[in-house]
């Protein structure tokens, strides 16, 4: 079917004797002479694809950046080799590029980056001839998530290995993202099961019906309906085990508080995702991203993505995964009050050798009420007695600032190119996608950290 809604040819604007008349009529002296467009003009153009794009585009500065990298672990997955038959494969510095410069230009989705390819001359240069399709990029964006996340690593340690990055002093927030479902999808565990009991009858059904009427439908149609059904299966299945996990939780933290539980809820569309409180005060489904960030660099140093509807529980799993992927923890953590649980700044300073620097709560109140909110209490561990002592001095008031410049500035930059909404279902998907919005600033971040060192007088 033809992208236009009308026919162009009935819209090619006025011919120049139109204009000559307007013109005449309008009392002008003289014919008027208009360099009038004219496509329907056959034309030769001798350029190539690199002569079209300007030399300071910054899809040039993404492909350098990107061919910096190793891609190793991509490039083992190719089976053509050669020698041997088959086709030959997508070499993943296209792919890699191609989705970091889509990220920043605020594109997510493979199907517009597809069409973009083929419209759009930054994404035409990138590809250089070679065609991809919408299934190519979301299979290379969604089942490259350890491999996203050793490029997110490759990229800090060799920043690290330069002195360009540190670790003294890292920021932690987080942001919620609304996850790809709706409030409707979720349901109790007695609707789960006759869902999945509807899903189990429906491939069946199918299956029945392609060995009855074998004619009916083209093998291609009959397999796409039995993978839609049986991807439907599993996802039911999946939301069922998730419903039991979430009641257990609920029944434990019900346990806690002397109240009972409420029935929990889990969705069919994407059964990792969770209800959770988001900043305008709604409720929706969706996922927390979890961002940690040098702050003398601004590249970031840490990415999670939990369905944890708080920060409470995230600081230790962060250390965890900074000393896991650089062999050392930084010596500062800044974070907002949603993380301040004391059992998390015991661990860090006992474990990790870590200070963290976070807001009281409620000093003000405490203060009112005759309590100095500085002073040790009962029950409190060395660590968060030295917390609870350096919080009132005003270097750690100092220090405190520089959280917000840090880690709301990445916030920021995740929601101007997009990531209001996952383009994607599951949680190592979206683990996925947020590991690609942190790379792409991460390359630019070191383009411009190098040349800052390269520039500078010796």
């Amino acid at each position: 079917m033809s992208e236009f809604l009308f026919n162009p040819s009935e819209f090619q604007g006025p011919s120049p004797g139109e204009v000559a008349a307007e013109a005449q009529d309008a009392g002008w002296a003289g014919k008027p002479r208009l360099r009038v467009p004219r496509r329907d003009q056959v034309e030769m153009h001798w350029q190539s694809l690199d002569e079209l794009l300007e030399l300071e585009h910054p899809a040039r500065v993404v492909w350098a950046a990107v061919c910096g990298l190793d891609l190793s672990r991509w490039l083992a997955e190719v089976k053509a080799v050669e020698g041997h038959v088959g086709r030959n494969g997508t070499d993943p510095r296209l792919l890699v590029a191609l989705w970091v410069f889509a990220t920043l230009q605020g594109e997510g989705s493979a199907r517009q980056l597809e069409r973009l390819t083929r419209q759009h001359l930054p994404y035409q240069w990138l590809c250089g001839g070679v065609s991809v399709n919408h299934h190519l990029l979301s299979d290379f964006r969604s089942q490259g998530g350890d491999k996203w996340d050793e490029l997110l690593t490759q990229i800090v340690a060799s920043l690290m290995a330069e002195n360009l990055v540190t670790l003294q002093r890292v920021a932690q927030d987080g942001m919620k993202v609304r996850a790809s479902a709706g409030k409707a999808s979720f349901r109790r565990k007695a609707r789960l099961e006759q869902c999945l009991a509807e899903a189990r009858e429906q491939v069946a059904t199918l299956r029945q019906l392609a060995d009855e009427n074998p004619e009916e439908l083209t093998r291609r149609q009959q397999a796409a309906r039995e993978r839609a059904a049986r991807e439907r299966e599993q996802r039911i299945e999946e939301a069922i085990r998730q419903c039991d996990e979430l009641q257990q939780e609920r029944e434990l933290a019900a346990k806690k508080r002397g109240s009972e539980a409420t029935p929990a809820r889990a969705s069919t569309t994407d059964p990792e995702a969770r209800v959770m409180r988001f900043a305008d005060g709604g409720y929706r489904p969706g996922y927390n991203v979890q961002l940690a960030t040098d702050v003398q660099s601004g590249v970031i140093v840490g990415v999670e993505v939990t369905h944890e509807g708080t920060d409470n529980e995230q600081l230790a799993p962060m250390l965890d995964q900074l000393e896991e992927r650089y062999e050392r923890s930084p010596e500062e953590m800044l974070v907002d009050g949603g993380f301040a649980a004391l059992d998390a700044i015991t661990d860090a300073a006992d474990n990790h050798h870590c200070t963290v620097y976070a807001p009281l709560k409620d000093p003000e109140k405490q203060v009112a009420a005759g309590i100095d909110p500085y002073a040790r209490k009962k029950g409190d561990s060395q660590a968060v007695a030295d917390w609870r002592a350096r919080m009132g001095t005003a270097a750690a008031k100092a220090m405190y600032r520089f959280r917000c410049q840090s880690a709301e500035w990445v916030n920021a930059i995740f929601r101007n190119r997009g990531l209001w909404q996952m383009p994607v279902r599951g949680q190592p998907k979206c683990r996925s996608v947020a590991l690609i919005q942190a790379i792409t600033p991460n390359l630019l971040q070191a383009v411009k950290l190098r040349a800052e060192v390269t520039m500078k007088p010796s």
